[in-house]
């Protein structure tokens, strides 16, 4: 027992449980010797789940491409008369279904290049 005035002895603590520990030094249990906890490894080949998922995905993608391949054969089918088109300098007369693909292609080709811009811009920020 220690009298009201002198300090008392710090106790000793158990290895690796101090409270007051920063890393430095002598490493602790579970710790490399930086003071950092090891590394995990990650297992080698992914879990079952994940491979049946990306087996799903890979048929629901054939079966939308296969869906949208008969859609637009349809649509080509359907649309083949003949229509007058008006361009900006002249006059033609084409096939309805060229009239819409190649609006849907200059749609296609202005939301691209508006999705580059934009991605562009957001990677200089």
């Amino acid at each position: 027992m220690t009298s009201p005035g002198t300090p008392a002895e710090p106790r000793p603590s158990a290895p690796g449980t101090d409270p007051f520990a920063t890393g430095y030094g002598t490493p602790g249990p579970g710790t490399t010797s930086g003071g950092t906890p090891p590394a995990t490894t990650r297992p080698a080949r992914p879990s079952r789940a994940g491979a049946a998922g990306r087996t799903l995905g890979r048929g629901l993608a054939l079966a939308l491409l296969i869906a949208v391949t008969v859609i637009l054969v349809l649509f080509i089918v359907f649309n083949g008369e003949t229509v007058p088109i008006s361009l900006v300098f002249t006059d033609v007369r084409a096939p309805l279904v060229v009239a819409l693909l190649i609006a849907a292609g200059l749609g296609a080709l202005i939301a691209a290049l508006l999705g580059a811009v934009l991605s562009a811009r957001r990677r200089n920020r």
